[in-house]
C-alpha cells in the first residue's frame, strides 16, 4: 500500500470529526485537506468543516433530507457557524470552485488547490496518483464523484483479493446514489488491479467511513457521465504546484473547475 504524504495526520482528524454535517461533504473534505497539511486553526478559530463551509459559500437544505443519505445515517446539523439554506435538497451543498477558494484562503496561501475535470480513466487516475505520491510535502486529492458507479463500502476479502489478483469487477452494490465529495489518500496495488483508499464522510460507509475502489469504478465515479460534472482537486504546497501542473498535463488531464449543480450562498441572497 502506498499512502499519500499527511496520510496519517488527515486520518487522525478524519476519524475525530465523522460524521459530517448536513451537505457539507465538500466542506468536510476541504478541512480533512487542511488538516492534513498541519493547518488547523485560521487567524485564532478552528479551521474544521464550518469554517470551510463559512469560506466556500457552502448552502444547505432547510431540512435534513433522509433520502440522501446512506441508509443507518440520521444526518448532522449542529452547525458550529449557521450557513444559509435552501428548500431544494438538490442543489444545497459546496461548489467545487468553493472549496477551491477556502483551502487556499483559510491556508493563508501556504496550499495551491489545483482542479482537473478529466478525463478519468484508470490510467489517468494512477498518473495523477503517482505524481502526487512523489511529492515530499502533505497533498490531497479530494474527489467529487458519483457514489452509484463505485462498490459499497463493504466487499467480502474474497472479493478484493479477486479483484487484485485476477482482476474481477464484481463486487458489492453501491450504497447510495447522490454527487458527493470525499478524500483519497492511499492505494493499494496487486498484479490485476490497484483499489485506493477513500475517506469517505459518514462512519457507515465500510470501517468508520474508509473503504477501498477499484480504479474502473473510481474513474467511472469521476467521470460521472450521467450527472452534473466532477473532478478532483489537488490540495498540495504552493511549492509543489508547478510539478503537479506539468505532470498532469503531461497525462492529458484539463485543469479547470466543474459545476457540480449545486448553487452558491449568492444566489440564495
Amino acid at each position: 500500500m502506498t499512502l499519500l504524504p499527511g496520510a496519517r495526520s488527515l486520518l487522525a482528524v478524519h476519524d475525530r470529526e465523522l460524521p459530517q454535517r448536513d451537505d457539507l461533504c465538500g466542506a468536510f473534505c476541504g478541512a480533512l485537506a487542511l488538516a492534513a497539511a498541519g493547518i488547523e486553526q485560521h487567524q485564532g478559530a478552528p479551521v474544521d468543516q464550518d469554517a470551510v463551509a463559512l469560506a466556500a459559500g457552502s448552502v444547505v437544505s432547510a431540512f435534513t433530507d433522509l433520502s440522501s443519505l446512506p441508509a443507518g445515517e440520521r444526518g448532522r446539523r449542529d452547525y458550529r457557524v449557521a450557513p444559509p439554506s435552501v428548500e431544494d435538497s438538490s442543489v444545497s451543498g459546496t461548489t467545487a470552485a468553493g472549496v477551491a477558494r477556502a483551502v487556499e484562503q483559510l491556508s493563508g496561501g501556504q496550499l495551491a488547490a489545483i482542479a482537473y475535470s478529466g478525463p478519468w480513466t484508470p490510467a489517468t487516475l494512477a498518473g495523477l496518483f503517482e505524481l502526487v505520491a512523489a511529492l515530499k510535502r502533505p497533498v490531497t486529492l479530494v474527489c467529487n464523484f458519483a457514489t452509484h458507479h463505485l462498490w459499497g463500502g463493504h466487499p467480502a476479502p474474497s472479493q478484493l483479493l479477486d479483484y487484485l489478483l485476477d482482476g474481477t469487477l464484481a463486487g458489492p452494490a453501491p450504497d447510495w446514489n447522490v454527487g458527493h465529495f470525499a478524500c483519497l489518500f492511499g492505494r493499494v496495488r496487486g498484479p490485476a488491479g490497484s483499489l485506493y483508499a477513500i475517506a469517505d464522510t459518514y462512519p457507515s460507509l465500510g470501517s468508520r467511513g474508509v473503504h477501498l475502489q477499484p480504479a474502473e469504478r473510481l474513474a467511472a465515479a469521476l467521470e460521472r457521465r450521467d450527472m452534473p460534472a466532477g473532478g478532483v482537486i489537488v490540495v498540495a504546497d504552493v511549492s509543489d504546484a508547478p510539478a503537479v501542473r506539468a505532470g498532469a498535463g503531461a497525462l492529458g488531464l484539463q485543469e479547470g473547475l466543474w459545476d457540480n449543480g449545486t448553487v452558491t450562498r449568492e444566489a440564495t441572497a
